[in-house]
């Protein structure tokens, strides 16, 4: 049951036990917000995604630093055509330092006894495994524990998250939903490494999803490519006050929004809308491991831009640049970058 729109509210959060995921744009995402707030977190799942400051891999003498950005995201960052031009761990474990030092990020040493679950089908054409491989030699560089991480990189998955719904496009597959079936629940798997001995996951929730107005949280700037609603489940137990919780957010990957839309010389397709914009927070299993653990899981929401302001056609997380004020000095991976903000703002509210 999805509810009428509510303000996200406060509930008995544990504060510093949250946990963070994601797909693709929502994976690359999913490093950022680990590494701007990694006090808040205990864990990330991170599918289909780059390290931290991979669009500032490449220093080419572009006319604007997005311009190399863009280079960086399109052909190191998701598709290098060797391992040997994939992103550098070692240069980019420095640039996280650097950041922590700046102040733009939390502190490196929260890191070290945090668990990530890290996976790269080895059918994806979309982000290569050879740019995944390199996130889990980032962690390691940065002092995560090894025996914390697993990499499952031998899975014949396309670009996807993993469910056990039949309904779902076929293992291999490449193109949207990018919801494809393989015969497990892969956001089990996410939160049972990240919080070990949990509960099964419920056969029937107990609890409802939450649309809220995120736009407060971002200040309804067209910059930032969000929409107009996010999402949160929550559990009846942690709705009535009777359990503490956790907070898990699931970062969805492009062309996975509530509202995606096609785009067609700049405009949006509004007649020709996509059937699956609600899949994400209601398919992939989140909910019900969710629910049998008193765990609210947060999920926001990016929205297809393509205009004057900002070019995002496919409703991506911003882990580029394409958000930035200033598109001569990008922030995107800082605590101050818009999206980040928002998300962490959403997770304060919460209680975490």
């Amino acid at each position: 049951m999805i509810e009428d729109v509510k303000q996200l509210r406060k509930y008995d959060v544990q504060r510093g036990q949250s946990s963070i995921s994601g797909l693709s744009s929502g994976a690359f995402m999913t490093v950022q917000m680990h590494m701007a707030h990694s006090a808040s977190f205990v864990g990330a799942g991170i599918i289909a995604g780059g390290p931290y400051r991979c669009a500032d891999s490449f220093r080419a003498k572009a006319m604007k630093k997005v311009d190399a950005n863009i280079l960086s995201s399109l052909f190191i960052c998701m598709s290098p055509l060797t391992p040997e031009t994939a992103p550098d761990p070692g240069k980019l474990a420095q640039l996280a330092i650097a950041s922590a030092k700046e102040g733009e990020i939390d502190a490196i040493e929260h890191l070290a006894d945090d668990r990530l679950y890290i996976f790269t089908g080895s059918e994806d054409k979309v982000v290569f495994s050879t740019v995944v491989e390199r996130t889990k030699q980032f962690y390691k560089q940065l002092g995560v524990q090894p025996q914390n991480i697993v990499y499952h990189q031998k899975v014949a998955a396309g670009h996807s998250i993993i469910t056990d719904n039949p309904e779902h496009s076929p293992l291999e597959t490449n193109q949207p939903p990018y919801i494809n079936q393989g015969g497990f629940m892969q956001s089990h798997d996410i939160l049972r490494h990240i919080y070990p001995d949990l509960n099964p996951p419920a056969k029937t929730l107990s609890g409802r999803i939450v649309r809220f107005d995120q736009r407060e949280f971002f200040n309804n700037e067209t910059r930032a490519s969000m929409s107009r609603f996010g999402y949160a489940y929550i559990p009846d137990a942690v709705e009535k006050g009777e359990a503490p919780a956790k907070v898990h957010i699931a970062l969805h990957g492009c062309k996975q929004g509530y509202n995606y839309t096609l785009y067609k010389n700049g405009k949006a397709d509004t007649q020709n809308i996509p059937p699956y914009g609600n899949r994400y927070f209601t398919t992939t299993g989140y909910n019900e491991i969710a629910d049998a653990n008193n765990i609210i899981v947060l999920y926001p929401q990016a929205e297809g831009t393509d205009d004057g302001v900002t070019q995002n056609p496919d409703g991506c997380w911003d882990w580029w640049g394409y958000s930035c004020l200033n598109p001569k000095e990008p922030d995107y991976y800082t605590q101050n970058a818009i999206q980040i903000k928002a998300i962490h703002a959403m997770l304060e509210r919460l209680g975490g």
